[in-house]
């Protein structure tokens, strides 16, 4: 991954920012090969692997800047994509995190599952995105040539302004990978800040390099992370009822997976729900701490009814 895609961050990046390699305790050749390779490169060397979200929060103590491009290791990006990035920081000062379009690499037409075009949840804390609803993925026919609203960016390609990335102590490591950002985001919002995507800027994304869909530890970490994130962000008035339901449906879920004959992941969703009773009052405590000034945070009811019964598959149908 480094060596496909290094080159286009250091080709397209230099003239407008410092570039780090945040190496997560790796065991094989990468640092030599940055050494050799890329001088120009700085490296920071994380002495474990936490993850995504550990690793972060370890490696940005060491580096200095008003924003933060966080972009993983499968990620291409194109000519020109931080400068339109750059105008809407400097446009608005409440802008605390952005979001370039995301396609995917193998199909460039097409938008990529983890972030499309920026993100929203429903109102139990689903997420979906503008251009990908659950697994349909929307052709980039220049519908999102914009530059708008979101409620969260995805941590593929993600823009943060560092105060506040470090006010709120950047991602929460419990959740080690998948949908920190999203509970960051939330947080963010809670807060008082804005969220936008920028269409302007392009980057292609492979998707599925750390974890595949099939691997159970993945549907641990997806249901227990949202479990989380609802449990830490909903406001108070609907907190408990977004809880009740989020448990109940991934009970159907559980009962989906035996029926199609991969019990690993119904066990999977039982050890995601043993991990959020063990955590709820650490979850209660990192709530309490925020200001929940981010009231309307759904889109839409559920994404799930919208999806699978009423067959909507595009955002603007919903």
């Amino acid at each position: 991954m480094l060596e496909k895609f290094l080159p286009s961050v250091v080709k397209y990046s230099l003239e407008d920012a410092e570039v780090y390699v945040a190496d997560n305790n790796s065991s094989d050749t990468s640092i030599a090969f940055l050494k050799e390779k890329y001088p120009q490169v700085k490296i920071v060397q994380n002495s474990v692997n936490g993850g995504y979200a550990k690793g972060y929060n370890d490696s940005l103590q060491h580096i200095k800047a008003d924003i933060y491009a966080l972009v993983n290791s499968d990620i291409e990006v194109s000519e020109n994509w931080l400068k339109p990035i750059k105008k809407v920081f400097e446009k608005n000062s409440q802008t605390a995190i952005v979001q370039p379009k995301l396609l995917d690499y193998k199909n460039k037409s097409k938008f990529e599952y983890a972030g499309a075009a920026g993100g929203f949840v429903d109102f139990m804390g689903y997420p979906l995105c503008r251009g990908r609803i659950f697994m349909d993925l929307e052709q980039d026919r220049g519908q999102y040539d914009d530059v708008a609203d979101i409620f969260w960016a995805s941590g593929a390609c993600f823009f943060i302004r560092s105060a506040v990335y470090h006010q709120l102590k950047g991602f929460d490591e419990k959740y080690f990978a998948h949908q920190e950002e999203i509970d960051l985001c939330w947080r963010v919002q809670n807060e008082g800040y804005k969220i936008k995507y920028v269409g302007e800027s392009k980057v292609y994304h492979v998707g599925g390099a750390t974890l595949q869909e099939s691997n159970p530890q993945k549907t641990y970490l997806n249901f227990r992370n949202s479990l989380f994130t609802v449990a830490k962000n909903v406001p108070k008035r609907f907190v408990f009822f977004v809880i009740l339901l989020r448990l109940l449906l991934d009970g159907v879920a559980g009962v989906k997976f035996i029926v199609e004959l991969r019990p690993v992941h119904t066990w999977a969703i039982l050890k995601a729900h043993m991990s959020f009773y063990w955590n709820l009052p650490k979850l209660i405590t990192k709530r309490r701490a925020l200001s929940f000034k981010q009231t309307n945070y759904y889109c839409c009811f559920s994404i799930v009814w919208q999806h699978f019964i009423m067959g909507k598959n595009r955002f603007d149908q919903l």
